[in-house]
């Protein structure tokens, strides 16, 4: 497992999945993110952006070593269910630890349906 990963994925039981209440836990503190992915426009930020907004219709991560991607995948989409969070802290927060866990993603969002 590379040394540079601070923060793991955690497992995460049905019903916090569920009901994603309480995610302070599962992100690190806003001011420990590099500002990159604070509204900066990187692949990672995209992809929380697209994931959030739009859906994911499929996807493809290559995850770094020691990293169980089913789990951080897990991780990730509860950050992204919760209410808890500022959006920013959310959105700085998974695309962060996204960049973390693995090496490359590749995916297919969902079309915006015009109303």
């Amino acid at each position: 497992m590379s040394s540079d990963i601070a923060y793991m994925p955690q497992e995460i039981d049905i019903a916090t999945r569920t009901f994603p209440a309480g995610v302070a836990g599962l992100m690190p503190p806003y001011d420990e993110i590099p500002k990159e992915f604070k509204r900066n426009r990187n692949k990672w930020v995209q992809f929380q952006v697209d994931w959030f907004f739009r859906g994911l219709k499929s996807y493809k991560v290559t995850p770094k070593d020691g990293i169980d991607a089913r789990k951080a995948m897990m991780h990730l989409g509860t950050i992204q269910g919760s209410w808890e969070p500022a959006h920013e802290h959310k959105e700085a927060a998974v695309a962060y630890l996204a960049s973390l866990w693995f090496e490359d993603v590749e995916y297919e969002a969902y079309e915006l349906q015009s109303l």
